[in-house]
């Protein structure tokens, strides 16, 4: 029931009580208790008004704040979606870096194996005999047999002593050996042409030119007038070595040295 509902029945009550009692009161009496009932009526009348502007006030003040909310709320949320973009911006450039540096990194590698590949050992094979060579190393070999084939003796030997020199234990070594005898044979240096063939026999007897050094060192001796030790070392290489061609030519010159 609303206010205006309960001042009319109070209306009424009051009149229906004024009207009983007409005949029982006399006009002042009935004054007074109109005025107080008037009074009373007025008083919940006031209270009700009270109660109500009270209610509207604080409607008005839960409104406002409720409004308040409301835009610190939407706020907040525009806050957070520009947040985002700006992360969701932040993720795809980092996305983006990330994938050019892997991709420089990728080329970096590329050629940083590239490099290492051309100081890296590498397979070769000489003279029938494979082994490990620093690509220096093939070069300076390399460089010091074209000298030999030029018919640069000389420059051949200093070519080949710097050779064994600086990889004394390269695979390199027996053959080098065998071309600085050569080199010092065709200088008439036979001594040491015998000494580096030798050298070739003592670090790989099975090598494929260790015949023709048996054979070089017999020319060597013959040269040197040394038939005796000349006519031993073509033995030696017959029995050595029967099946080469070195042996062949040995058994050819035997009869021949007296």
């Amino acid at each position: 029931m609303n206010t205006r509902t309960r001042l009319a029945a109070l209306l009424l009550c009051v009149c229906g009580v004024t009207v009983a009692q007409a005949g029982l009161f006399d006009d002042e009496e009935a004054r007074r208790a109109i005025l107080d009932l008037r009074q009373r009526v007025d008083s919940v009348r006031q209270d009700s008004e009270t109660r109500s502007a009270e209610q509207a006030s604080r409607s008005t003040e839960e409104n406002a704040l409720l409004r308040r909310s409301l835009l610190e709320l939407q706020t907040q949320i525009e806050t957070l979606r520009a947040e985002m973009a700006r992360l969701v911006g932040q993720n795809e450039q980092l996305a983006r870096d990330v994938s050019e540096l892997q991709r420089q990194q990728k080329d970096l590698l590329g050629g940083f194996d590239e490099r290492l590949r051309k100081f890296e050992p590498a397979k070769v094979t000489v003279d029938g005999r494979e082994f490990l060579a620093e690509q220096a190393e093939k070069r300076d070999y390399d460089a010091a047999l074209g000298v030999f084939r030029k018919g640069d003796f000389a420059g051949a030997q200093n070519a080949f002593v710097d050779l064994l020199k600086r990889y004394p234990t390269s695979g390199y070594a027996p053959s080098s050996f065998f071309w600085l005898g050569n080199a010092q044979y065709a200088t008439r240096d036979y001594k040491e042409a015998i000494q580096n063939f030798r050298n070739l026999l003592t670090q790989a007897p099975d090598h494929l030119r260790a015949p023709e050094a048996v054979l070089s060192i017999a020319n060597c001796q013959v040269e040197l007038k040394d038939v005796k030790a000349a006519r031993k070392t073509l033995e030696d290489l017959i029995k050595a070595y029967p099946q080469s061609e070195a042996a062949a030519a040995a058994k050819q010159r035997l009869p021949r040295l007296k």
